[in-house]
């Protein structure tokens, strides 16, 4: 073993007084919703970006926050119980409760914020690409900060690389060093995929609904599938089809495999809303945004 870094020595927990402990995954998803709503806040008052379009109000954000973290929690545990550890969950149904111990997942719970999104969006007579549209530029915060919780959790590090110079030790994750995927995915899906959303948002503003949620949906199905490449397969899982896969080694993994119809989707979105398919139904507004669009 010619290279590797020790684990840094954080403690999981950020905060203990007396039986009451406040871990850092905890405070990451804290600060991602925090974070997500007040950049949902200055987006939503800031007119150059709506045209016509029907925005939502800061109260409107105010409620949707407390609907989305209630979707993003339930999907995510719900994902992670059917997509990679289902069996273990049939022989003791009680450890779904369970998540202080654990078990998360992104897709899972980024279907529960749609849900929740589209939900309050009905409630209010609001369009739910528009919606959509504004999740998909603050979720990245999210990202950043859940990534940087799971390093500092030493969970769902990478593959092994004993010729890396920056590979790391994880106490979990036996003596070889591994690649610190999880920074790699703070970068990417957090820190990368907000400036393409806040670059995207600067272009296009709001005025095509339906298209800031494309870009999203396929920026984070790329970065992800290539983050993959470096990152440990889920014990219980491994390797879908094989285990050979171009240069880093390793086959297809769950991640892999949900990214394919997030990329499909976030295309679709791309040239549909492109094309004015998404634009608003209501006769006054989409005659507005058709004569704005014209101009």
């Amino acid at each position: 073993m010619l290279f590797a870094l020790p684990f840094p020595a954080i403690d999981p927990v950020a905060v203990a007084i007396g039986p009451i402990t406040i871990k850092w995954y905890a405070l990451a998803y804290i600060a991602g919703l925090i974070g997500g709503w007040f950049y949902a806040r200055r987006l939503v008052m800031a007119d150059r970006y709506w045209g016509v379009v029907r925005r939502p109000t800061t109260a409107d954000i105010d409620d949707m926050i407390v609907w989305v973290a209630l979707g993003v929690v339930l999907g995510g545990r719900i994902g992670y119980v059917l997509f990679y550890n289902l069996p273990m969950y049939l022989d003791d149904p009680i450890e779904i409760l369970a998540i202080r111990n654990g078990g998360m997942s992104f897709h899972g719970g980024f279907l529960g914020a749609i849900l929740a999104m589209l939900l309050v969006a009905r409630s209010r007579k609001l369009g739910g690409y528009t919606l959509l549209d504004l999740a998909a530029v603050v979720v990245p915060i999210g990202l950043f900060f859940g990534r940087i919780a799971n390093f500092v959790n030493g969970e769902l590090w990478g593959r092994v690389a004993p010729d890396f110079a920056y590979a790391v030790v994880f106490p979990t994750g036996g003596p070889l060093p591994r690649h610190p995927s999880q920074l790699y995915e703070a970068a990417t899906e957090g820190l990368l995929l907000f400036i393409v959303m806040a670059l995207a948002v600067n272009r296009f503003g709001f005025r095509k609904p339906g298209l800031l949620g494309g870009i999203f949906v396929l920026g984070y199905a790329v970065a992800r599938t290539v983050c993959e490449l470096f990152r440990e397969p889920d014990r219980q899982l491994g390797y879908l089809f094989g285990d050979h896969l171009g240069p880093l080694g390793g086959g297809v993994t769950m991640g892999m495999l949900l990214c394919v119809p997030m990329a499909v989707v976030g295309l679709v979105f791309i040239v549909l809303a492109a094309r004015g398919v998404t634009r608003p139904r209501h006769p006054v507004e989409a005659a507005a945004l058709q004569t704005e669009t014209a101009r």
